[in-house]
């Protein structure tokens, strides 16, 4: 008897505690797709882009003089001059190598940080949402896997809404 009613009694404070509880979901990367300000993000990231490939061809266009002249020159050069213009060429390959991979760097750290006033607004916006709609958690679905997801709960249209966004 004793069992039965511990037995009711978990049963009733498992309901209770579900009852606290109501979790949604947003498709974040969905809505920041939609987001009118995307277009000025993808924009300012092209241009920086552009920036930095006419930079780097500056710096091929004068290696590549270098070599041209070294070629040029090669016959007519001593062993030690050809050494220190060959030290020089491999130097300025290096340069461009590092170049490169600072480049992609750069790129990143610049497409984040145009972004991140996005992830900002649409953190306030979900928050609202949430908050207005009785939520106590809401999950992301961009990137994580669920084995199943109710759709009644997913809040992104609600927000695509707040937003002023038309799918």
């Amino acid at each position: 008897m004793k069992l039965k009613i511990t037995f009711i009694i978990a049963l009733i404070f498992i309901g209770f505690t579900n009852a606290q509880t109501k979790v949604g979901t947003v498709n974040s990367e969905l809505i920041i797709s939609k987001m009118p300000q995307m277009k000025g993000v993808l924009q300012r990231v092209e241009n920086y882009g552009k920036k930095l490939d006419s930079s780097f061809q500056i710096k091929a266009k004068e290696y590549k003089a270098k070599v041209d002249s070294f070629k040029a020159e090669e016959k007519i050069m001593t062993e030690d001059d050809k050494k220190t213009r060959f030290q020089e060429l491999r130097t300025l390959e290096q340069e461009m190598g590092k170049f490169r991979q600072n480049g992609s760097a750069m790129m990143q750290i610049q497409k984040e940080q145009s972004l991140r006033p996005l992830y900002k607004k649409l953190s306030e916006v979900i928050t609202e949402v949430a908050k207005a709609n009785g939520y106590t958690q809401i999950l992301t679905t961009t990137g994580n896997e669920f084995g199943y997801i109710d759709e009644r709960f997913d809040i992104t249209q609600l927000v695509l809404d707040k937003l002023g966004i038309k799918e």
